[in-house]
């Protein structure tokens, strides 16, 4: 009987420390990527003309979404970036529509742990 219950509490025992030493992986290429995408739709629609009060009329246009995996091996996380090109249309005191253009790009890594990106923040 007592070999019994110490082989259970062994195989219980290892059990837990392989569960609990086991780091969370990110998921398939497919899945990160349907993700950012989704980020990036997301920061479209939050920043697509928000300035229609002053007279600012914009379009973000997503460029590309990029994921970057780490090496084999290696502990790095994974990387990803959004590339937007804005095009802010303005008018002026006589009707004359100026327009803007410019490129604005977001990185991010990828957090196995809470299963989430994470933006970047580069000052």
């Amino acid at each position: 009987m007592k070999a019994r219950l110490g082989l259970t509490i062994g195989i219980v025992g290892a059990v837990a420390l392989v569960g609990c030493s086991s780091e969370p992986k990110a998921p398939e290429r497919d899945t990160l990527v349907a993700q950012l995408q989704q980020e990036a739709e997301a920061l479209r629609a939050q920043n697509e003309n928000q300035d229609t009060s002053l007279g600012v009329s914009t379009t973000w246009t997503i460029e590309s979404v990029d994921v970057v995996e780490p090496a084999e091996g290696t502990d790095a996380p994974t990387r990803g970036t959004i590339r937007f090109r804005i095009r802010a249309e303005t008018k002026d005191m006589d009707d004359e529509v100026q327009v803007d253009e410019f490129d604005k790009q977001f990185d991010y890594t990828f957090n196995p742990t809470i299963q989430k990106w994470i933006f970047d923040y580069k000052p």
